[in-house]
Order: C-alpha cells, then sequence, then structure tokens
C-alpha cells in the first residue's frame, strides 16, 4: 500500500507533506502492492500508545479473560491506538496471577497489540490509595512481583511503587534492570523521592494524581522528578487536571519526557452509569469517573485519542508534542521504539489518519486498513 499526499509526523516532530510505502505489515522505502490510500488534507500520525488504563467498552483488563482483553483491544484500535499496556489494580495475588496468566495466553491480533502490563498496584501507600482497594494493599515485595512476571511471561513492563513505604527501596535495586519502576500512589517527600532515583525509578505514574502537591518548599515527587529529567505521566481528559497545569507541565519537563495517558476505566465508550474499577462501584457521569463510596476519582472515561484532543484543542498543547507524548515517548519508556511510535522504516506500518479537525478517517494496522470514513 501507499499512502500519498497525507502531512506525516516524521521522526524529528514535525508533519511533512510525503508518501507512506508499506510491505507487508512494516514500513518500507517502496511498495510492490499498487493500492493507493489518498490521504490529502489528512495527517499521518504513528499508531497511538496507551501504557496506563484500566478498560472500556464495559470490560477491565482485571476481569482476566482473554474475551476481556479482545474486546478492549478491538475497541481501542478503533480509536486510534494501535498498542496496549493496560494496568492492573491493587488486587490480591491470586487475582492478579489469574490476569497475568489471561494475558500471556492473549494472542489476539485484529485490535490493538498487547505489549506489556503497567502493574499500578499493590505496593501503594493507604495514604495515597486514590481508587485503589486498601484492603489488599501489599508492602514491596520481590518474590511476588517474581512469580507474577514468571506467570505473564515477562509483560510486565512497568511496576508501580510508593518509595516511602517499608522495603520499597531494595525492592526498586533488585528490580529496575527488568522493568521500569514507577513512582505512585505516595506521600513521598523531596529527598525520598531523589532516593528512589538514585537507586533505579525513571518514571512517575499519573503525576498530580494521588501524590502531595507542588509548593516552593515541598517540592516532593514532582520537583525531584523535573530535577532529575524522568518521565512522567499525564491525563488530559479534562478532568484530572487543570488546562493551566497541563501547560506548566509542558513547559517544566518538555515534549520529550511527558507521556500522555488515558487511566480509563470500564465506562469509556459507554452510557452514564455505575461501573466498577478494582471491585469498587464507581458512577460515571459524562467524562467523571468518581467512587460511589468516599467519591475520589476513580480513573477517567475518555480514551487516549480523546485526551490528545482535549489537549490540543482545549488546551492549547502544540499538535506535534501532543502526538510525540502519545507515540514515541510511550514506545521508548517501555522499550518498543524498535518496531512502534514512529512512522519509520522497519516498524509496523500502523498510521492514523486524522483531519484538520483531528477527527479519524482511517486506522491502519500493520498494512491493513481496519477502518475508512
Amino acid at each position: 500500500m501507499i499512502i500519498k499526499n497525507a502531512d506525516v509526523f516524521c521522526e524529528d516532530g514535525v508533519f511533512r507533506t510525503k508518501d507512506i510505502c508499506t510491505d507487508g505489515e512494516r514500513i518500507s522505502s517502496s511498495s510492490e502492492n499498487d493500492e493507493i490510500l489518498d490521504a490529502e488534507g489528512c495527517y499521518a500520525v504513528p499508531g497511538l500508545i496507551d501504557i496506563h488504563f484500566h478498560g472500556c467498552v464495559g470490560h477491565d483488563f482485571c476481569d482476566g479473560t482473554e474475551e476481556a482483553i479482545r474486546e478492549i483491544a478491538s475497541y481501542e484500535a478503533e480509536n486510534g491506538v494501535l498498542a496496549i499496556c493496560p494496568a492492573t489494580m491493587t488486587l490480591p495475588e491470586e487475582t492478579l496471577m489469574t490476569i497475568a496468566k489471561a494475558a500471556a495466553a492473549y494472542n489476539g491480533d485484529s485490535g490493538a497489540d498487547l505489549v506489556g502490563i503497567n502493574m499500578e498496584g499493590p505496593f501503594i501507600n493507604e495514604a495515597k490509595k486514590g481508587a485503589q482497594n486498601p484492603a489488599y494493599i501489599h508492602k514491596p515485595d520481590v518474590a511476588m512481583y517474581e512469580r507474577l512476571q514468571k506467570a505473564s511471561n515477562g509483560l510486565f513492563k512497568l511496576v508501580d511503587i510508593a518509595p516511602e513505604t517499608e522495603g520499597a527501596m531494595e525492592f526498586i535495586r533488585q528490580v529496575k534492570d527488568e522493568a521500569v519502576i514507577s513512582i505512585a500512589h505516595t506521600a513521598a517527600d523531596y529527598e525520598t523521592a531523589v532516593k528512589a532515583i538514585e537507586h533505579g525509578v525513571s518514571h512517575v505514574t499519573h503525576l498530580y494524581n494521588a501524590m502531595p502537591g507542588y509548593s516552593h518548599r515541598a517540592p516532593g515527587v514532582i520537583g525531584a522528578a523535573c530535577d532529575h529529567g524522568l518521565d512522567v505521566e499525564l491525563i488530559c481528559d479534562g478532568i484530572h487536571i487543570h488546562p493551566s497545569a497541563v501547560r506548566t507541565t509542558f513547559k517544566m519537563f518538555g515534549d520529550d519526557k511527558i507521556i500522555l495517558i488515558s487511566d480509563s476505566m470500564m465506562a469509556t465508550g459507554m452510557e452514564d452509569g455505575t461501573y466498577q474499577l478494582g471491585g469498587q462501584d464507581v458512577k460515571v457521569v459524562g467524562n467523571l469517573a468518581t467512587l460511589a463510596e468516599g467519591g475520589a476519582i476513580a480513573g477517567s472515561a475518555t480514551n487516549l485519542m480523546d485526551c490528545l484532543r482535549t489537549a490540543v484543542k482545549t488546551m492549547g498543547i502544540p499538535l506535534n508534542s501532543a502526538v510525540k507524548c502519545a507515540t514515541e515517548n510511550p514506545a521508548r519508556s517501555i522499550g518498543i521504539y524498535d518496531s512502534y511510535g514512529s512512522i519509520s522504516e522497519g516498524k509496523y506500518a500502523n498510521v492514523v489518519l486524522l483531519d484538520k479537525d483531528l477527527e479519524i478517517k482511517a486506522v491502519i494496522k500493520k498494512g491493513e486498513i481496519l477502518n475508512h470514513k
């Protein structure tokens, strides 16, 4: 296939009008197939990559079934997200084991590729639990992580941790070469965060949420992450973070270090109502998802493509920056940039065509058109 006349997002972060050639599943310098897709008037961006979300269309990754993963992957692909690294919740080890085994067994090829798992719980601080279930919070446990990693066939790419908890620093030191360690659901101060970074932390989960705020005398995790150049996740659903804070974050960290995530839960793509997240009831009205008991924000009801649109159209983030933060940066962070994250020769031909209003006109996955409007 040759995709012609699109404004293509290139690896240097600039849009250029050029052709995209595919040879089977991969992008190539030429194409032996004479099929032509005219994309005049469209942006061509890499398939988006969501490395932190829980579910959509009535399914949760923590359902622990291949069917749930398949339905989630299908919805994500329809919405331009072509690689997924869904997140677990704070749950008992036996439940996490079921989830890990289902992910390892999954071999779907029609929707988004399952490229990893984000272990959001249970190694967190109860004081900043957010929508996590406090009954199953567990101190950092290397043996537990290794059992789950083995069951998943190595799919755990991110492990979240509150570095101030007992045993956290030793956990970070032992696991940092096997998975990305991310500060999450934490009450850590600046000094503790810096110590965790020195031990091997390189990532921060949903920046600002479930952690102390940034202040001039207590910069906390946010200040430590900025000082030391960590990758930071940002939820741009219009609920979790004020647009001004999003703009400020881009000035602080730059678009090399920010990773757009959706943190979406099973209500995404569904009508308002009551849903589940980590075994707890969640009330969803519009884009707002809150625990039925306590009222804490419980993930989002917005997919990553909609988060990208919100960042650009209502928060004032440049399109090239937002695309980079939803494609290249997440791919790089979890080690899949050799095949995903940019429209480059040799990588998978995962391309989303957007009109000038950022609405999807076509989704191409591994050289095959999934939908075309």
